[in-house]
């Protein structure tokens, strides 16, 4: 992948002077992560107008003076990161005001840097670095496009071996464990696995609920390739061929999301975009069913910008990634969800996962 760790640095300075800001601190890992290549889980980095100082503690000393390189300065710091950043001030050339991310720090850190005699020279900044992070460079999307296809040939390993009788846990254990044979570095996020009417909870927490024939079994689950981040969600009926019902509901699902594969594109709005999908469910009567928005942002993580809401009036850019994962979710019954990743152009959005959408019957 190219190292483009100083045009991203260069890229926040800009913003900084936009904002009115000498300099700001970063300790969102993902911000971390992109900013400077380090991976750990514990880091603090400072970026003035002229350096940038990234601070964590000894379990990443090698790490860090490998992954940042001569990027940044690395200090390892003995007793606390935000009392050596504190430390560290006086020598390195911050010019007030320094912003902070006021979404990252806990109510007692940022106090510390607002209260008493530092009142005034810290202010939150806003997600300056996730406003950076929403337009992927090619080499981001090829990394995408990786985790999209470790996530498609997981899911075919996995649903060879379900079938009727096994628990929720079964399934998550057949798919995580062909997740990491197929080389995704971690989950990230728990899967969802949720059969028959527990298909009906969007968020479900995948139980020990045993699936039955003829049963809804939805799969939600993610990959990890380089950092970046794949989002799936396949619906699948186990051990007997669906009813009418789940027919249609699938169908509705299934041609909302084409709508909206086939109409979304880089300069329409989140809420725009939305309504793709949102408004042919509504029309077949599943309207209410619809609770939670169209997609959202994906990337080094797996919720970022932009979002793709029917509250959202913000512009889709060009190069920005998102899932697109309409569903109808009845309560008692069951539920359908389709999610798949794609890159958004000017003229269309590019598939990123490749995985078949049809209504298959496993087992």
């Amino acid at each position: 992948m190219s190292d483009r760790r100083g045009e991203r640095l260069a890229a926040l300075r800009a913003l900084l002077a936009a904002e009115g800001l000498g300099a700001v601190v970063v300790g969102h890992a993902a911000n971390v992560r992109y900013l400077t290549g380090f991976s750990g889980s514990s880091a603090l980095v400072l970026v003035t107008e002229a350096a940038a100082t990234l601070l964590t503690d000894s379990r990443y000393e090698t790490q860090a003076a490998e992954e940042v390189g001569d990027l940044a300065r690395v200090v390892i710091a003995p007793a606390g990161l935000l009392e050596a950043l504190l430390g560290l001030l006086p020598e390195s050339g911050a010019r007030d005001p320094i912003g902070f991310e006021a979404h990252v720090l806990t109510v007692r850190e940022a106090s510390r840097l607002t209260d008493g005699a530092r009142a005034g020279r810290f202010r939150p900044s806003g997600e300056l670095v996730e406003r950076l992070r929403v337009v992927k460079a090619p080499e981001e999307v090829a990394a995408l496009r990786d985790a999209a296809r470790v996530a498609g040939t997981a899911l075919a390993r996995a649903v060879a071996d379900i079938r009727v009788g096994l628990s929720e846990l079964d399934v998550a254990a057949l798919l995580e464990a062909a997740l990491r044979r197929e080389g995704s570095v971690a989950h990230p996020f728990p899967t969802i696995v949720a059969s028959g009417p527990r298909a009906a909870l969007p968020h479900a927490r995948t139980s020990d609920r045993r699936v039955g024939a003829g049963e809804w079994l939805l799969l939600d689950f993610g990959a990890e390739v380089g950092g970046y981040c794949a989002d799936v969600t396949r619906t699948f009926v186990v051990g007997a061929a669906p009813d009418a019902r789940q027919r249609e509901v699938y169908g509705v699902v299934q041609g909302a999301q084409a709508a909206a594969l086939a109409g979304m594109r880089a300069g329409m709005t989140g809420k725009a975009a939305d309504a793709l999908a949102r408004d042919p469910i509504a029309a077949a009567g599943y309207g209410a069913a619809f609770g939670h928005s169209l997609g959202h942002g994906l990337g080094l993580e797996v919720h970022e910008a932009p979002r793709v809401s029917k509250a959202s009036e913000e512009p889709l850019a060009a190069g920005a990634v998102v899932t697109v994962e309409p569903g109808v979710y009845l309560p008692g019954w069951g539920g359908v969800r389709i999610e798949d990743d794609v890159v958004l152009g000017d003229a269309a959005a590019a598939l990123l996962t490749d995985i078949p959408r049809d209504l298959v019957v496993l087992g």
